[in-house]
């Protein structure tokens, strides 16, 4: 369930109120007369269900609710109530299932800029692999994939292309850019340092290297590999029955491919440097047109599953201040 607060003018807050109300997935709903100070209006709580929560959400925004009050909402961990259980059996569909696409904008979005510690994740994950690469271990390469930060922007930019947003494209695709070049680049700088120190050589990376060779080789595989991690990744992203290790699996087709590259340009072994930056375009790519096919595909089974929104009561909308809104301050929405 989520827990929904809202925010608004007294002389509106009764049609929020009954919107809930009729509600078959709204239950504890708690309304308080001019509890709000900033900004100035009635506090309205609730409890909705999964199955329900994108179509209360979009109503509430197209009466205009955000304009002239607030809403917010976060999960609900536990709840004892048997007037949550009958809300949750009256709902077609499962909760896990639900697409809640303010909170998949909100998971993504803000995962999309290009600040220190992503780089330093993502250049740390990167060094580590290229050390992996180097002595065969498969142990480092899974390292590296725990650590790397990268699919945050790779599940932004599905959604963004989704919902035809460019601004979160750019923010993602600069992110994603900048992150594997500045990790590259320092992974070279690394494996320089570390052979003039002798620790490695480029005979290492010449030699058999039969548990990570995979990496420099790209074949039919690699779409596959990349396309469940793209599916795994989106499932993940939408529900709430998501591994803590899915990380781990989206990064095999990226961090180990990026760190190859820059280990090989360090030792001007320019087909494998070849060989794995095409393996990690692939492997992008797979991931973005997984995720992309995954959301198509949620979207339009939700569509089929859950009950249509409304139940007779009228959407009234607010009237909103011309200067309060602006087309970038809004969210990404089901238009459908």
């Amino acid at each position: 369930m989520l827990h929904i607060r809202v925010i608004a003018p007294a002389d509106h807050s009764s049609d929020v109120a009954d919107l809930l109300a009729a509600d078959p997935g709204v239950t504890h709903l708690v309304v308080l007369p001019g509890a709000a100070r900033q900004p100035a209006g009635d506090y309205i709580t609730c409890d909705v269900v999964r199955e329900s929560a994108d179509s209360v959400l979009r109503r509430l925004q197209e009466m205009g609710v955000e304009a002239h009050g607030g809403i917010a909402a976060d999960d609900v961990e536990l709840t004892l109530s048997a007037a949550a259980e009958r809300a949750a059996e009256e709902v077609p569909g499962h909760g896990e299932d639900a697409l809640v696409w303010d909170e998949v904008a909100a998971k993504t979005g803000e995962q999309t800029a290009l600040s220190s510690t992503f780089l330093a994740l993502i250049t740390v994950a990167t060094m580590i692999a290229g050390i992996g690469v180097l002595l065969d271990q498969p142990i480092l390469i899974v390292g590296a994939m725990v650590v790397g930060p990268e699919f945050g922007p790779l599940a932004a930019l599905c959604v963004a292309l989704l919902r035809r947003r460019p601004e979160i494209i750019g923010h993602s695709v600069k992110a994603l850019a900048v992150g594997f070049l500045v990790a590259m680049a320092m992974t070279v700088v690394s494996t320089w340092g570390l052979t003039a120190a002798g620790l490695v050589s480029r005979d290492m990376l010449l030699a058999d290297r039969p548990l990570t060779d995979f990496i420099w080789r790209p074949d039919a595989l690699s779409w596959v590999v990349g396309i469940l991690a793209g599916i795994a990744g989106m499932l993940s992203l939408t529900s709430k029955k998501s591994g803590s290790l899915v990380g781990v699996l989206i990064s095999v087709t990226t961090v180990p491919a990026a760190a190859n590259v820059a280990v090989a340009s360090a030792y001007g072994v320019w087909h494998e440097a070849a060989g794995s930056a095409l393996q990690l375009v692939i492997n992008l790519a797979a991931i973005v047109l997984a995720g992309l096919l995954t959301l198509v595909v949620q979207m339009f089974w939700w569509r089929r599953v859950k009950r249509p929104a409304g139940g007779g009561v009228p959407r009234q909308r607010f009237e909103r201040p011309p200067p309060r809104v602006t087309a970038s301050r809004r969210p990404f929405r089901d238009e459908g």
